[in-house]
């Protein structure tokens, strides 16, 4: 269907469904914050871009249980209506440019704790609940949830499954999937499909939680999950070294190949590293929570070896800390300008100082290999992408890693491909991507090769 229906005729035929008050058209009533954050969200007028120039959703859903989000999904699928999941909005502007989309569903309204098991160490709850809101409920009874996404205030626990965001903690806890146990989702065709189960102990069926982790709504719309959780550490230290590119790469393998068990640790450009106040030259942030006498000797060993390496270095604890990780998260997420380009990166461990020497402002895991950059064009993101797959000199292997676009404007993602792909999965994506959806109802354009 194209874009050229009514807008008050798109909302008023979710209206019985969902109510007139959850079923808005989009340039209306935007004096209500919630549907005004995600109008700017998906704005074209926004700088970073979410859908190509010239398409324009008409309206708003906002379902208040997973049954109503079932029935507009299904009306969607019978009208051929294209359709925008979106929990928040705060990671709208990631990936590729959405085509044709009729309308924006968000599960934002559909945010219960479904179940709490303290005794068993898991939490059921709806995708549209903030992450922010789910980690007060846990710390109640000394628990968390090990995943640490961009915009955690306002993130929902959906969305952060859809785009596969978690950061420094999968130093410890692994990736998002690694920590899901079930998820329940609506399928192209409106019908509510399930995989997995509230147990971390469950085998049974097809791994479809790996499957929907990542897919940025392409597959089918997330609307419950259920996830480990952890119990809090009774202590936490973070050390900081800083100084030559050599000294702070010898320091990261020898943390690699030790038996130190940080909870997260990245290392940082000079840029990142001056601009919080650390110090000069490349830098080597390593977080450790267990008892105390655990973190103070972890803590002290790493100090040990940057001095052996020549490399300044500090501790921090209590509120210093957790002031240090907030400030670290938000000056890798806020960009200085609008033409700034946001990247996440992947590339052998051994190769991230290489590749921090020549960025600005960038942060990469030190054993998962996996980072974010921020660049200033795309001549630079092209760079990168040619650095990343030369190999040491041998174009023929093109597997020393990857860089994908998460935000950046319109006119970047119009003229590079955001996802960088060039691997030989593409023909089977487009397989699994007609098996779930084979109208092609479901974030268009949003994902590798277009899908």
């Amino acid at each position: 269907m194209s874009n050229d229906k009514p807008q008050a005729v798109c909302a008023s035929d979710f209206a019985s469904i969902v109510g007139e008050e959850n079923a808005v058209c989009l340039w209306e009533n935007i004096e209500l914050s919630q549907q005004k954050r995600i109008q700017q969200a998906i704005s074209n007028e926004k700088s970073q871009g979410v859908y190509a120039s010239g398409n324009s959703p008409s309206c708003i859903v906002y379902p208040r249980t997973q049954k109503q989000l079932a029935a507009v999904i299904a009306t969607a699928y019978t009208n051929n209506w294209r359709v925008l999941p979106c929990g928040s909005g705060s990671k709208l502007s990631w990936g590729g440019l959405v085509k044709g989309v009729d309308i924006v569903v968000s599960t934002e309204r559909i945010n219960q704790v479904i179940e709490h098991a303290v005794g068993d160490l898991t939490v059921t709850v709806e995708a549209g609940m903030k992450f922010s809101d789910l980690q007060a409920l846990l710390v109640k009874s000394r628990q968390f949830l090990a995943l640490d996404p961009t915009a955690p205030e306002s993130a929902t626990i959906g969305g952060i499954v859809a785009t596969g965001d978690t950061g420094s903690l999968r130093q410890r806890y692994g990736s998002v999937r690694d920590q899901l146990l079930g998820i329940t989702f609506v399928r192209a065709d409106g019908q509510i499909a399930k995989a997995g189960g509230r147990v971390v102990k469950n085998v049974a069926g097809y791994d479809l939680m790996k499957l929907l982790t990542g897919s940025y709504g392409t597959l089918g719309f997330i609307s419950q999950l259920t996830f480990r959780v952890y119990p809090l550490p009774e202590a936490s230290g973070t050390v900081v070294l800083t100084g030559s590119a050599e000294a702070v790469s010898q320091a990261a393998d020898i943390l690699r190949g030790s038996a130190l068990t940080p909870v997260q640790a990245d290392l940082l450009s000079a840029k990142l590293v001056s601009s919080l106040g650390l110090g000069q030259g490349l830098g080597l942030i390593a977080r450790f929570q267990s008892i105390s006498e655990s973190v103070k000797e972890q803590s002290n060993r790493v100090l040990e070896v940057g001095q052996k390496l020549g490399l300044d270095g500090a501790i921090f604890a209590d509120a210093d800390e957790a002031n240090l990780w907030q400030r670290l998260q938000e000056r890798i997420h806020t960009t200085a300008t609008e033409s700034v380009i946001t990247c996440k990166i992947g590339v052998l461990p051994t190769a991230a100082v290489e590749i921090l020497t020549q960025v600005e402002l960038g942060l990469i895991h030190i054993s998962s290999g996996l980072g974010l950059l921020q660049l200033e064009d795309k001549n630079q993101v092209l760079k990168v992408r040619d650095e990343l797959r030369s190999a040491g000199g041998d174009r023929t292997q093109a597997n020393r890693g990857f860089l994908t676009i998460l935000e950046a404007p319109v006119a970047v993602k119009e003229q590079i491909d955001v996802w960088g792909y060039t691997g030989n999965a593409l023909p089977l994506m487009r397989r699994i991507k007609e098996q779930f959806d084979s109208k092609n109802i479901l974030s268009p354009g949003r994902f590798v090769g277009g899908i």
